[in-house]
């Protein structure tokens, strides 16, 4: 390229002054090469701006065109210079725009970046969290959460911030000290967790995290954020350790006990080398993994263990959805009654605004 320049600063590469001169001079390039014992190629590549001079070249051009060697390589070196601040600067433009697109409240909040209102030292934190040479690594749609580039509703925002927030999430789960990945452990200890669906937070949440960290698994929480379209993920972190990912956007209980269910059986699916994304429906997630049969499996296995398939089926074989049926059905199977109604209302027995006054509501702090 011959000129490249901003609203600041502009740089000519020396082929810029070797074309004037030939035009000038009513010189052809193949003549300039026979004079420069080179091809014509290497000088089609000077005055289109496509190589730079190295001192064979600022040589030969000096004692073509009669000038001093010094004028070349001043030439050369002040284009070079200018054309570095131009690509910093329009690198810089770049990473402003993505920046623009991430809530720099969210990761200040979190405590993993410093308070500032300056635009530059606010990306330079971000990459330094993010551990990236530069935000534009966060519009690749292939880096950690992989999208399908031919869904339209897809906007770089949601590619940006979603890649954001599983950075993040392998961030924290690096901090977590855990023992070594025990999935018979875990696998043992479940009938445990599903009876910590009747207490209220304050009272499982320790035990929950007592539990996943000696089955070997980074068990963190990060809230909800905006455009971002994921709600949670698990990925091996090497051969001992495993993250466990979930957002705090759940507000009912049984929202939090599915999807703490479903991420547990990702688990148990050892998808090693991989992260595998739960994320809302349709925004078009792609992956070398068969994300539907994983989620389904997932699903099944959710909604199965806190509810049994035979003992559901006869319950709702009676067709009576009275909240105290509910009530009694639940208290029976020592499962939380929310989980039984979000249950009914997904299946279609309930309406999604019907018993919702007997779902508990629920808030767990992430982490920090």
């Amino acid at each position: 390229m011959l000129k490249i320049s901003n609203e600041n600063l502009v740089a000519f590469h020396p082929g810029y002054y070797v074309r004037r001169y030939l035009e000038d001079q009513n010189m052809n390039q193949r003549e300039l090469a026979d004079r420069l014992n080179t091809n014509e190629k290497t000088v089609s590549q000077l005055i289109n701006g496509k190589i730079e001079l190295d001192s064979e070249l600022i040589e030969g051009l000096a004692l073509v065109l009669g000038t001093s060697e010094s004028l070349w390589k001043n030439l050369n070196d002040k284009y070079l210079e200018t054309k570095g601040q131009i690509e910093k600067q329009n690198r810089l433009d770049a990473e402003k725009n993505v920046q623009r697109q991430l809530d720099y409240k969210f990761w200040e909040n979190l405590g993993v970046v410093k308070h500032t209102n300056k635009t530059v030292e606010k990306i330079s934190e971000m990459k330094k969290f993010f551990r990236v040479s530069n935000l534009m690594v966060l519009e690749n749609r292939d880096f950690l959460v992989q999208y399908k580039t031919v869904i339209p509703e897809v906007k770089d925002k949601n590619v940006i911030n979603s890649n954001a927030w599983i950075q993040t999430a392998l961030n924290m789960g690096d901090l977590e000290d855990v023992e070594s990945i025990n999935l018979e452990y875990l696998k043992s200890r479940l009938p445990d967790i599903r009876k910590m669906t009747i207490e209220d937070p304050e009272t499982f949440m320790p035990k929950l995290r007592i539990i996943l960290k000696q089955a070997g698994v980074a068990f963190v929480v990060i809230p909800n954020l905006k455009n971002c379209g994921v709600n949670g993920a698990v990925k091996w972190m090497g051969k001992d350790k495993v993250l466990l990912v979930m957002n705090d956007r759940s507000k009912y209980a049984d929202i939090f006990w599915f999807a703490l269910f479903h991420e547990i059986r990702h688990i148990f699916q050892k998808k090693k080398g991989h992260i595998i994304v739960s994320a809302e429906k349709n925004i078009g997630l792609k992956s070398a993994l068969d994300l539907d049969r994983l989620e389904k499996d997932a699903d099944d296995f959710a909604k199965n263990y806190l509810i049994d398939q035979t003992k559901y089926d006869e319950f709702v074989k009676e067709k009576d959805f009275s909240g105290e049926s509910v009530e009694k059905f639940a208290e029976k199977n020592q499962i939380n009654s929310g989980i039984v109604i979000g249950r009914l209302q997904q299946e279609k027995y309930l309406g999604y605004s019907q018993l919702n006054d007997l779902r508990q509501k629920l808030t767990v702090s992430a982490d920090k």
